[in-house]
Parts: C-alpha cells; sequence; structure tokens
C-alpha cells in the first residue's frame, strides 16, 4: 500500500532508461526516461530546499504539458511543497489573483506564459531551462521528512472570472484513494502487457486538470506506458501523430472527440465515400468486433494498426 505519491519515483526508477515522456519540441520529439524524469525530481525538490522554499508553501505552475511539468509535480510532492497548477490558456488577471490568495513563493513557467508570468514580480523558472538550472543539484533520491498521507499535495483550480478563485485541495490520500482500485485492476493485466509493450498513449488534456494528471502522468506508469504530449489541437495533426509514433490510446474530451468525428466524415465525404461509410456505420450496429474491423479497416488504417482506444471523461459524449 502506498504511503504517499512519492512513492511512485521508486517505480519510476526501477523502469530504468524505458521511455516514460515524449514531447515534440519544433522538428525534434524529446523522449524522457522513466529514470531521467525521477533524477529531475530530485534535483528539482533540492533547488526548492535552496531556495528556502518550505514544506507547505505553494508554487505556481502555469505551464503546457512537458516532462518539465511532471519533474515539477513530483519535486514539489517530495519537498512537501504545495503545487497550484493552472491551465495554460488562463487569463494573467486570474493567474494574479490565484497568486495573491496562495501567497506563492516561485512560479514556473513555460514559454508561452513567460512574458505574462514576469509581471507578477515574484521568481520564476522556466521549465524549457529547467536542466540548466537544476544541473548545479545532485540526483541522489532526495528523503522527504514526515510526509503524512494528510499532506496536501497540490490546490486545483478552475479558470474564471470571479473576483475570488475557488480551489479544491488534494492530499497524497485523496490522489492515493482514487489510484488503489485503479492500480489493483492494472496488476491483473501486466502479465499480458509484456505481448505489447509499450503501450503509447497520447494525452491530448491539461495536466492541470485532475483527469489529465491521473491519465498523464500517473496511470500510464502503471502499466510502463509511454505517454506523448501534443500542443496541436488539430485533428489531422492528432490523426497523423496517432499513425506515426504509433499510440494505442488517446486520451481526451468528448469536444475534441467530436471534432475527430466531424473530420473522418469529412475525408471520407472528399473520397466520395460519404454514403458507404453511413451504410457501413448503420451495418455496425450490433455486429461482430471483427466484422466492425473490417467494415472500418481504411480508417483503422489511417489511424495505425497500433491503436485500440480513445479513454475520455469531463463531459458526456454525443450519442453519436
Amino acid at each position: 500500500m502506498r504511503s504517499s505519491i512519492n512513492s511512485y519515483l521508486e517505480d519510476y526508477l526501477s523502469r530504468g532508461s524505458e521511455t516514460a515522456f515524449a514531447h515534440l519540441r519544433g522538428l525534434r520529439l524529446a523522449r524522457w526516461s522513466y529514470a531521467r524524469v525521477a533524477y529531475a525530481a530530485y534535483r528539482f525538490a533540492r533547488e526548492l530546499e535552496a531556495r528556502g522554499i518550505a514544506r507547505g508553501e505553494r508554487v505556481l505552475l502555469w505551464a503546457a504539458n512537458s516532462p518539465e511539468w511532471v519533474v515539477a509535480f513530483f519535486g514539489c510532492a517530495l519537498r512537501g511543497v504545495v503545487l497550484v497548477p493552472l491551465d495554460v490558456e488562463s487569463a494573467p488577471d486570474f493567474v494574479a489573483r490565484v497568486q495573491e490568495q496562495t501567497k506563492a513563493r516561485l512560479l514556473l513557467v513555460s514559454s508561452e506564459t513567460k512574458r505574462h508570468g514576469e509581471a507578477l514580480g515574484i521568481p520564476f523558472i522556466e521549465l524549457e531551462k529547467l536542466d540548466d538550472t537544476l544541473s548545479r543539484h545532485s540526483s541522489d533520491p532526495f528523503e522527504p521528512r514526515d510526509i503524512s498521507d494528510d499532506d496536501l499535495v497540490e490546490i486545483i483550480y478552475t479558470s474564471g472570472t470571479t473576483a475570488e478563485p475557488r480551489g479544491v485541495c488534494l492530499t497524497h490520500r485523496n490522489l492515493l484513494a482514487n489510484l488503489a482500485p485503479l492500480e489493483k485492476e492494472v496488476q491483473k493485466y501486466l502479465r499480458w502487457e509484456r505481448f505489447v509493450h509499450p503501450v503509447r498513449f497520447l494525452n491530448l488534456l491539461p495536466l492541470s486538470h485532475v483527469f489529465g494528471q491521473f491519465m498523464g502522468i500517473l496511470v500510464p506508469q502503471l502499466l510502463g506506458g509511454e505517454v506523448h504530449f501534443q500542443d496541436s489541437l488539430n485533428p489531422s495533426e492528432i490523426a497523423a501523430t496517432i499513425k506515426s509514433r504509433r499510440i494505442t490510446v488517446v486520451v481526451t474530451v468528448p469536444r475534441l472527440l467530436d471534432s475527430l468525428r466531424e473530420h473522418v466524415e469529412r475525408r471520407e465525404a472528399a473520397r466520395g465515400r460519404a454514403n458507404s461509410l453511413r451504410r457501413r456505420l448503420a451495418a455496425a450496429a450490433g455486429a461482430h468486433p471483427l466484422k466492425r474491423l473490417w467494415l472500418f479497416r481504411r480508417i483503422h488504417s489511417y489511424f495505425g494498426w497500433k491503436f485500440w482506444a480513445f479513454v475520455t471523461g469531463g463531459a458526456t459524449l454525443d450519442s453519436e
């Protein structure tokens, strides 16, 4: 039984050089191994210590999804510092109100938010330069002092226009209570996972939201999976990524799933197959999975044969 979220880093170390996260930077696909993430998290905890940021104090994280985002999450948890993750699309005035409310000591930004982040007037670290910032610290395991399962891990805010932002406080116990039943179920399938290893997840959700976190940095890792981050939400680019990187599972929300469905329908129509698609959809109702696979073989080929499933949440699926 895990006593804190920090135990994940032991799992990360055990997976060594296997790819944990991948993120397209310009034309280069940056890959981070499980061990690299763990070592960087230890260094990050020491950076917080060197800055005098104590247990229970707050750090704002206003940045796009990236492996460095994950490093900051675990580094704060190791130090006992409370992370306050904000959606990269949050308005600057909303971020300023959250900073005032939480009294955050440090701001973590990415290139998209740096300019507005500087205006807050508190020390900041640019995540794209995190390796340089942390290079002075040891990567030896950081031993957290007296971390309790009732300690806060993070405060989750949702963007809004109200004068007083409201956050939800999540402890180690809160997160682990949701993870424990998932981990128990995953254990049943691990012996079969080796036949499809690695399971690759394309996470299209912000890590600043709980669902994005669970399906980005907590659940896939129970399988030793790879998580790929993508900045673009253009459906044709998403489809290209699924095929080129041999993605197995796409983590998304119904709105993005709708855009992908519409993209496939437009693509079929452009090839003169709109009526054929409607007939295949009608024939697929209640059909055996192998028959459905045959009926939609062109669409399966478009996404790549490694692709299995969409995992969606956060809203109700459209009946279509």
